[in-house]
């Protein structure tokens, strides 16, 4: 008899805690969450590199020592279970689960140990409930592409906010690709080129029915383009996914020779064996579906099964809602916050009309540097700007991909005092642009919302030429607002300092 037994109904809170478990083909997953008022808090997290796809032989049957490995890592999951309702569990299998001809032999010992059923879902609703782990986590303008890279699979959806339009599930991943391409653990150009056009052949026959979709943004879901983020991160460039990193990447890989010799900066040990099968499917998909640049999505399956069992949460505007916990959560002042919103997105109305502002969410940028622009008072307040910064380093910001939270993080450091524009550098040229027009908008807004009241300010004319940003008020209204007036003239010398004019009339 299983020494794990489930939780009783006597539970104090049950409506409280939720878990997801994701049987993959290369880890197994456990999330486990908190609710508390509308507010879903990741309480914990179980992560265990199981690669059970490497398990399977040419007949699709698990061997022995992979089905031991994954037995004994749900062991660790069941006790962690055990403090949650069983109505609030979800375990789920993936590709291998769903191509190996002995699963029955796994599921049946594995629910013993778990004391949970196991559902192995087909390829359709596992890009389902991929789309929605992003789409909540990331929340998007427009058609979004989704992209998961599994261990045995595939996922490409095209949705639009939280609904999927097409999805598939193409039976290619890093670990089985690992095992055909790269067996020997030579990595060599004619692997790379033998995984990337079988990637392709695979993905041919649906490519024009995504290709036909006009997406507006590409997510990438965990996995490989997580470890490429981590990777561009790591070795200081705030930029998207583009097809010339990925050459970058493939070209280390193969000066590398073997994989056992395989580093490079930022990539993790966790990934390093199938880091190159990975990257030859993401190249494939990159020149098939003709993507341009790639951001890493907050979420992925495991988020999708739990805002499934919470259905009354997705209705909700999750940039708003992440917004309005982080200024309770920091004791921020919400009506000052939404004063100085209200002004820089006046302003960046009429500036909008006079650059293009669509390579960035520039808008959302904007909403949440003015929102949290005080983050860092809980604090203190004399550097409370890089405060602010680093709080964004370390606090997920659910809605938000992690390029837009780079921005904001960037904008907030830089929204009073001396501008630093090294922290500009990261950024590719355009984005670097967009930025240092949305920091100026900022600064503007916090400095001439300093007296903390409505309906002081008159009407104020904005008008950027170049590097020379032009403010103009009423006929003798800063003569009769001295304390502005004077803070305005400070903020002339902060912009001449690097480069930037500001002119007052």
């Amino acid at each position: 008899m299983n020494k794990y037994q489930p939780i009783t109904q006597e539970f104090s809170q049950p409506e409280q805690l939720y878990a997801a478990v994701d049987l993959g083909s290369n880890s197994f997953h456990m999330v486990i969450v908190r609710v508390s008022a509308g507010s879903v808090h990741i309480i914990g997290k179980i992560k265990q590199k199981v690669r059970l796809a490497a398990g399977l032989d040419e007949h699709m049957v698990l061997d022995q020592e992979s089905l031991e490995r994954g037995w004994q890592c749900l062991e660790t999951f069941a006790e962690r279970l055990l403090d949650i309702p069983v109505a609030n569990v979800k375990v789920v299998g993936t590709a291998t689960l769903r191509l190996a001809k002995n699963v029955d032999v796994f599921l049946q010992k594995a629910e013993k140990i778990l004391h949970h059923k196991i559902n192995v879902i087909d390829g359709d609703e596992e890009a389902r409930q991929i789309y929605l782990g992003v789409a909540y986590t990331s929340a998007n303008q427009g058609n979004s592409l989704v992209i998961d890279i599994g261990g045995a699979s595939t996922e490409v959806i095209v949705g639009n906010d939280m609904t999927p339009i097409h999805l598939t599930s193409l039976n290619m991943g890093c670990v089985t690709f690992k095992e055909r391409f790269f067996t020997d653990n030579f990595i060599t150009e004619k692997a790379f080129s033998d995984a990337i056009q079988q990637a392709k052949a695979l993905l041919a026959p649906v490519k024009n029915d995504f290709i036909s979709f006009h997406w507006q943004q590409c997510l990438g879901a965990s996995g490989t383009p997580q470890a490429i983020t981590e990777i561009l991160v790591t070795q200081g460039i705030s930029d998207s996914i583009r097809l010339d990193y990925l050459y970058n990447l493939k070209q280390q890989c193969i000066d590398c020779i073997r994989i056992e010799s395989l580093q490079i900066d930022g990539l993790t040990e966790a990934r390093r064996s199938i880091f190159p099968s990975g990257l030859a499917i993401l190249i494939a998909l990159f020149e098939e579906l003709k993507i341009n640049d790639m951001q890493i999505s907050g979420g992925a399956l495991r988020e999708g099964l739990i805002y499934g069992m919470l259905d009354n949460m997705q209705q909700n505007d999750r940039r708003a809602q992440t917004l309005e916990q982080m200024l309770e959560h920091f004791h921020v002042d919400a009506v000052h916050a939404k004063r100085v919103k209200n002004l820089a997105l006046s302003l960046f109305k009429q500036v909008q009309k006079q650059h293009t502002m669509d390579k960035l969410d520039c808008q959302a940028a904007l909403i949440g540097a003015s929102m949290l622009h005080e983050i860092g008072l809980h604090i203190e307040y004399r550097q409370h700007h890089a405060h602010g910064a680093y709080i964004l380093s370390h606090v997920p910001m659910v809605g938000y991909t992690q390029q837009l939270q780079s921005c904001i993080k960037v904008i907030i450091l830089n929204h009073r005092s001396d501008i630093n524009l090294d922290s500009l550098i990261p950024f590719q040229a355009d984005i670097r642009e967009r930025l240092s027009v949305l920091i100026r908008l900022v600064r503007l807004a916090c400095l001439l919302s300093i007296r903390r009241k409505d309906k002081l300010l008159p009407t104020i004319d904005i008008a950027f030429d170049g590097n020379k940003c032009s403010l103009t008020f009423p006929a003798k209204w800063l003569k009769s607002h001295p304390l502005i007036d004077a803070e305005l003239a400070n903020e002339k010398w902060q912009q001449h300092k690097v480069g930037w004019k500001l002119e007052c009339n």
